[in-house]
């Protein structure tokens, strides 16, 4: 039996309780205690309840599955706490990386158009209507509405209303 816990009190301690149920049954409670910030997960006691017969038969059998289902709990939640550690490292990188390209690129548009006003060509000037593209060309909402087309006259071009 001791020979099977060895692997659990690796890095823990573990209390066994015996407890006698009635005059032919006793329960044998296994309970592992970690460290503090260890995983509740790797805190689930073992219990079993039988006749001593048969728990001197079978107890060895069954701490030896207790045992092996431990450590595999606790590798896979390793695994689990590494692979979260690396997603969330990954993504912290990837957030300043992104920020960085952002500060780079706004740095980048200020100084691009102070040269283009900088220096004007001289064959031609630039307005601002010139400048940006309106509204309905670029098919996005202005801030302010675009005056409304006067409505075409009835009347002929030189000619008397009837």
């Amino acid at each position: 039996m001791f020979v099977e816990l060895m692997p659990l009190l690796a890095g823990r301690t573990v209390l066994i309780t015996v407890a006698k149920v009635d005059d032919k049954t006793l329960r044998v409670n296994v309970i592992p205690h970690g460290k503090a910030d260890d995983n509740p997960a790797l805190s689930t006691p073992l219990s079993y309840t039988g006749p001593p017969e048969e728990i001197d038969a079978e107890l060895g059998k069954h701490l030896a599955g207790y045992v092996q289902t431990h450590q595999q709990t606790a590798s896979t939640l390793a695994e689990a706490k590494a692979t979260m550690e690396a997603a969330a490292k990954a993504a912290q990188e990837e957030a300043k990386r992104k920020a960085e390209e952002r500060k780079t690129t706004t740095q980048k548009a200020p100084a691009s158009v102070t040269t283009a006003s900088a220096a004007p060509s001289s064959s031609a000037s630039l307005s601002t209507a010139d400048a940006s593209p309106s509204p309905a060309s670029t098919g996005t909402l202005g801030l302010f509405p675009l005056p409304a087309p006067e409505p075409a006259s009835n009347q002929p071009k030189g000619g008397l209303a009837l």
